[in-house]
């Protein structure tokens, strides 16, 4: 028998609004790296002529807001281009985020055999599953149009859904590897 193998990569559908925003960071994150060293000289300026006082108090605080907006935006652009990767293998999915095309971060691994209930999220199902108390939501997908599928299961007593957007192909290979009666439909 041969093995049933799929990989896919979810990359957002609409890239002009979001690489407007990547590029507003970019400039944004350079901005406050500039504002903080010139604040810099500044508060050095004002300690060498008056020491240390209240007058330098405002240049210090003005220099340290740009250099955490500067840190904060070069910490979090990576996130910015996110991607999510579902890997299927006989019956197991893996799935991970990639940020940037550079960084990987595994999410989990899934026996679909352990699956309460699966289905798409635009089924009568999901609304059940989704509306009971204390479920945990994650969420593993970009485009909000796109057909999300969603996987039910509890571990250690947590009751956890998970909305993903897979092709065609892998709602399929999905589908085949469930457990009798855990597709649902309505």
């Amino acid at each position: 028998m041969m093995d049933q193998f799929l990989e896919e990569v979810v990359v957002k559908h609409k890239t002009g609004p979001r690489t407007l925003l990547i590029a507003a960071a970019n400039g944004l994150m350079v901005l406050f790296a500039l504002f903080a060293f010139i604040f810099l000289n500044t508060t050095i300026n004002a300690v060498f002529a008056v020491g240390f006082s209240l007058d330098v108090l405002l240049p210090l605080c003005v220099f340290l807001i740009c250099l955490g907006g500067a840190v904060y935006l070069f910490i979090n652009k990576d996130k910015m281009n996110t991607e999510y990767e579902y890997t299927f293998t006989n019956g197991t999915m893996d799935f991970a985020q990639v940020f940037n095309n550079k960084r990987r971060k595994a999410l989990g691994t899934m026996n679909l055999r352990n699956l309460e209930a699966c289905g798409m999220v635009s089924s009568g199902s999901f609304h059940r599953y989704i509306t009971m108390p204390g479920i945990q939501r994650t969420h593993w997908f970009l485009n909000r149009e796109a057909d999300l599928m969603y996987l039910y299961f509890t571990k250690e007593s947590n009751k956890r859904i998970i909305i993903i957007e897979p092709s065609e192909q892998m709602r399929k290979l999905i589908k085949g590897a469930l457990s009798q009666g855990v597709w649902q439909e309505n």
